[in-house]
């Protein structure tokens, strides 16, 4: 194949395709030459999807500082001139953008054969802080037919745009066609309500009644650019492009959605209309951009004072430190970057960067009917694991779902995702930055205080769904408009009994003996882009709520930059509560610090203090055989190496990078054990931290990290004494994982992974004391296992088990083969499960299955819980299920001598990852056995006073009294509807067709007067009409005579005459 692996030899041979074509007269022959050229034609397919594209080896050189175009040449050529020899070829890649005529911090590099020696040698410059690959970043376009909102000159195809979970960043929007727009018809027909925009639902046209309309406020929308002419947008200040094509003009219609709902003036109405937009350009119409793009952009973007910026975009890679470092550059001055946390949903851990990042407001979509969008990605984040714990994200929800915004060219159109939700936010953050007089008070910081403390929390859902609720546009406004520079934190309290908002935490109670609870809070300074936390954070247990209960430690940032820091807290059970069940409170006191920015105050310091309240619940420590500990420390993923998924099946989500924690993708299996009665642990440390006396099993699935000698020793004198196991492993197939393999956009480099779905040869290594190891066989298929349906999803098998254990084999199909040769073959009787009981006495029991995808959120297609529980009542109990142990699957445990075992890949490069491994002239070596971490308890200092009931309840932002900030009279909504002039479009406006500004207050303040007179007329008609009906004379009724009395005026004629009267 890599001899076509030219575009030039291809056409060769289909021309000689074409003359032997014409050569040939027989019709036998034509189909003949037809079927060799169709056969190219798939063959160039398959070149141009396995074959490496022609991109050359370019390299982003980070600066120290902004220099001149000629400062950056010199401090390259000189850092260069002494690598290999002088002879490196070498060249400063031309960037024609705005940015170009400015200082800048950093340079791109051609590097041909660009080797490590060489880059160290770059790095080692004194004004060079880093060297990384030039990344390329894709957006994931899907086309789909649907009718335009609101279309008047014939039809459009609208893009849907969709996310996927690959590393690139790719947009985070999906189509929708929830609004559909009546249009014009002359016939009659039954009027239905028409839905309002996004923009008045959150009662932005109270803020418009007002005058504010986010005039002077600059909003930069990093997208696909936006039409010079669209009708929708008066105030479009400056348009640029940052992308290889000679263009300005939206080709795919997103950005230009996103620029209508922050600032559409018409049709569908934006939040800012008022506001400066200006447009950047960064990704070309094949949805291609580039990290230098953005980073070019984001320089110009600082240098314009850009108040506001979306960015609509994501993806896992938190470790691209040009794009991560330079949005804390773009926060440090001032700029309030709003972004789309991700499409992921509802997958736990899926969170997207940047918004992910402390000082980036990310947001989550939520429909019209206030539920968390399925699409919408969950936390937590995933930077701190495996020793630690994540954060709270989304910041905050919004309307995502459904969204309508600005066409391409002309008319509305609807869109789904969360990049939809992004400019809703983006919109509001930019209209509510207008209403402030004094501009110094609105920073990244102050403008996220004010959206989570005024955020609506949804029922039902918990804080990894929502942040800290849905939007309200009105109350942020009451907030920011009686705002004092302070600082605040997030979550602003810690209840573990409050469920579910709390879930994870409030799914299990704390007890004496068992790990510490760790809970990572943000620290959001809003009074400087720096700052400090004064002396040490203040433990005060509530005495009379039994705070003396718990102890707690603390660690923190030593900096808050910028505007934010974390704060992680760590709670435990005291001793003396071991046996005590009940409720204890009490608070953290954090001080805050930063220094003084106005010009009176120099050298002096803001300070801030908060109280961050805590709420535990307290159980008896649980029996041993209760208790389970997930092993998260040999857990890797993406970023930073190439860690494949489990499934080999999922070819468009190839990596990992869920964080393999109880509370991300391995969620329902967590609850599942909470369901059973089991408390489930993390432990974040090595095997040598953690007293197993303490625990009936250690579970561990899904391994990549290697294990310290000393592990292994300390693990087989656990399970000696007691200690159960259960490990489910994965594939794992050197030749597989060379065929896997796969060409990485974003780095330009091939990718080779490091392990398979499980290190297996060091979990080899761990389970080789009791004559157990697994296989580098791949296998996969559907079989039923003691009446229950199960499927083996790219899984391993055991290769050598004691003869004295229980094995359990299935038929499957020969995955390994397939991938390799594309065959097909069932394989009879290969072992997945083992279970066995150690023979020392008191010994613990050891149980074994090749697959994890059964307990794993991230692709499972059927789950196997009932089989945990059946391993686990064998682990905990020493109860075989009967189920398993009398089996007609039953064989006899391998002896491992038929094939050998799994040996780690030649060449990998593991131990740049790794926790355990360190680089040595020969095979990696392990490094030195870490300290166990050693939490510093805080000393306490109680208070003897009663805790707050309700912690709910928002703390109060200092000095933030919402009864003094004013709003005009809450009107029900009145769509206007009227057509527009020719100069704007055919459509018609709907609803609120009259925009805010001089003319629609002209127009509001009429319309009572009309309406008084209407009124007046219509009560003048009825009181005329009572009148003449009380005036008017009354006619007589007629006089009946009743029949009786008519026949006995009768008989008295008849007797008096003789004669019958005359009729």
């Amino acid at each position: 194949i890599k001899t076509f692996c030219s575009t030039r030899m291809y056409f060769i041979v289909l021309r000689h395709f074409f003359v032997v074509k014409d050569i040939f007269y027989s019709i036998k022959m034509h189909f003949i030459v037809l079927r060799h050229i169709c056969l190219c034609h798939c063959l160039f397919a398959l070149i141009l999807k396995h074959c490496p594209l022609s991109v050359f080896p370019e390299y982003i050189v980070a600066f120290t500082g902004y220099f001149s175009a000629k400062a950056r040449s010199l401090y390259i050529s000189s850092a260069l001139r002494s690598a290999s020899g002088g002879a490196l070829e070498w060249h400063i890649v031309p960037r024609e953008n705005p940015a170009s005529d400015f200082p800048s911090d950093f340079e791109l590099v051609h590097i041909r054969q660009a080797s490590p020696s060489s880059l160290l040698t770059l790095e080692d410059h004194p004004y060079i802080k880093r060297v990384t690959p030039q990344r390329k970043v894709f957006r994931s376009l899907k086309y789909i037919p649907s009718a335009p909102c609101n279309a008047t000159r014939g039809t459009q195809k609208w893009q849907s745009w969709q996310s996927s979970r690959p590393f690139r960043r790719t947009s985070l929007s999906l189509g929708s066609g929830f609004w559909h727009a009546t249009g014009r018809h002359s016939s009659r027909r039954l009027l239905r309500a028409i839905p309002r925009h996004v923009a008045q639902i959150l009662q932005a046209d109270v803020l418009w009644q007002m005058g504010h309309t986010g005039s002077g406020v600059k909003v930069a929308v990093f997208d696909t650019g936006l039409s010079e002419k669209h009708p929708h947008f008066k105030n479009v200040k400056e348009r640029t492009n940052w992308t290889n094509e000679k263009t300005l003009d939206d080709g795919l219609g997103h950005g230009t959605f996103v620029a209508g709902v922050i600032a559409s003036m018409r049709e569908c109405q934006g939040f800012a209309p008022d506001s400066e937009l200006h447009i950047f350009r960064v990704f070309t119409n094949n949805q291609v951009s580039y990290t230098s793009w953005f980073l070019d952009a984001f320089n110009y973007a600082i240098l314009k004072k850009i108040d506001v910026l979306n960015l609509s975009i994501g993806g896992p890679d938190f470790m691209d430190h040009p794009f991560v470092d330079k949005v804390w550059e773009l926060t440090a001055n001032r700029v309030i970057m709003v972004s789309a946390i991700g499409n992921d949903g509802p997958l736990y851990g899926t969170l997207n960067n940047p918004a992910d990042q402390m000082d980036v407001i990310g947001v989550g979509g939520i429909d019209f009917e206030d539920n968390i969008a399925r699409f919408s990605s969950r936390g937590m984040t995933t930077w701190e694991l495996p020793g630690g714990y994540g954060r709270v994200k989304p910041d905050i929800v919004t309307y995502g779902s459904g969204v309508r915004g600005s066409g391409m060219k002309e008319g509305c159109r609807s869109l789904s995702g969360t990049s939809v939700a992004s400019p809703v936010v983006a919109g509001a953050v930019t209209l509510l930055a207008s209403t402030v007089l004094n501009r110094e008070l609105v920073n990244p910081a102050s403008m996220k205080q004010a959206l989570i403390a005024s955020a609506r929390r949804l029922p039902g859902v918990n804080m990894f769904e929502q942040g800290h609720g849905k939007l309200d546009l009105i109350r942020a406004y009451q907030i920011l408009n009686s705002y004092r520079p302070q600082a605040s934190l997030s979550p602003s309290y810690i209840d573990l009994t409050e469920c579910p908002y709390m879930w994870p935490y409030c799914s299990q109670p704390i007890y004496y003996g068992g790990m510490p609870t760790i809970v990572n809070v943000t620290i959001l300074n809003g009074m400087g882009v720096t700052g400090r936390i004064v002396d040490k954070p203040i433990w005060q247990p509530y005495l009379p709520q039994n705070g003396d209960h718990i102890d707690v430690a603390v660690s923190y940032s030593p900096v808050l930059w910028p505007w934010a820091g974390y704060l992680a807290v760590s709670i435990s059970v005291a001793k003396k509560a071991a046996s005590w069940e009940g409720i204890a409170q009490g608070h953290v006191m954090v001080t805050v610090a930063s220094p003084a920015e106005n010009d009176s105050e120099v050298g002096g310091e803001l300070t801030s203090t908060v109280k961050l309240p805590i709420k535990v619940k307290i159980v008896p420590t649980p029996p041993r055989s209760k208790r389970v500990l997930w092993d998260q420390y040999h857990n890797l993923r993406y970023p930073p190496g190439y860690f494949p998924r489990d499934n080999l099946r999922m070819k468009n989500d190839p990596l990992d990078w869920n964080g393999d924690h109880i509370h991300t993708n391995f969620r329902d299996m967590y609850q599942h054990l909470r369901s059973m009665g089991y408390f489930v642990e993390v432990l974040g440390a090595p095997i040598t931290c953690f007293d197993a006396s303490q625990y009936g099993t250690l579970l561990m699935v899904d391994s990549e990290e290697e294990y310290f000698p000393e592990e292994i020793t300390k693990l087989r004198r656990d399970v000696d004494n007691g200690l159960s196991l259960i490990v489910f492993s994965d594939w794992y197939n050197t030749s597989v994982m060379r065929k896997v393999k796969f060409y990485d956009e974003n780095t330009r480099q091939w990718w080779m992974p490091d392990t398979g779905g499980a290190n297996v040869p060091a979990l080899n290594d761990l389970i080789s004391v009791w004559g157990m190891a697994f296989s580098d066989g791949l296998y996969e298929g559907d079989f039923t296992l003691a009446d229950h349906d199960m499927y083996y999803a790219s899984g391993c098998s055991i290769a050598r088990f004691p003869e004295d254990g229980i094995v359990i084999a299935k038929n499957l199909k020969d995955q390994g083969l397939e991938v390799l040769k594309q065959e097909t073959a069932v394989v009879e009787g290969v072992p997945i499960l083992g279970l066995y009981q150690t023979p020392s006495d008191g010994g613990g029991r050891i149980a074994l299955y090749g697959d994890s995808n059964c307990i794993d959120d991230s692709h499972r297609q059927k789950d196997c819980f009932w089989l945990l529980d059946a391993l686990l009542q064998y682990t905990s109990y020493s109860m075989t299920p009967p189920s398993l142990s009398h089996s007609h699957s039953r064989v006899a445990p391998p002896t491992g001598a038929e094939r050998p075992l799994p040996q780690r890949l030649e060449g990998n490069h593991l131990y740049r990852y790794s926790k355990v491994l360190e680089a040595h002239l020969g095979d990696p070596k392990p490094r030195p056995l870490p300290a166990c971490p050693h939490l510093s308890w805080a000393k306490p200092q109680p208070v003897n006073e009663t805790a707050p009931s309700n912690l709910w309840k928002h703390q109060k932002l200092l000095s933030v009294d919402l009864d003094k900030v004013a709003l005009p009279n809450m009107r029900a909504y009145r769509p206007q509807v009227r057509p527009l002039s020719p100069g704007e479009s055919g459509a018609w406006d709907i609803p609120g067709g009259i925009m805010p500004g001089r003319y629609n207050q002209e127009v509001g303040q009429t319309i009572p007067v009309f309406a008084f007179l209407g009124a007046m007329v219509v009560l003048s008609f009825f009181v005329v009409q009572l009148t003449k009906a009380k005036s008017k004379p009354k006619r007589r009724k007629p006089r009946i005579k009743r029949p009786t009395y008519l026949q006995q005026q009768q008989q008295q004629t008849t007797t008096t005459t003789g004669k019958n009267p005359t009729v």
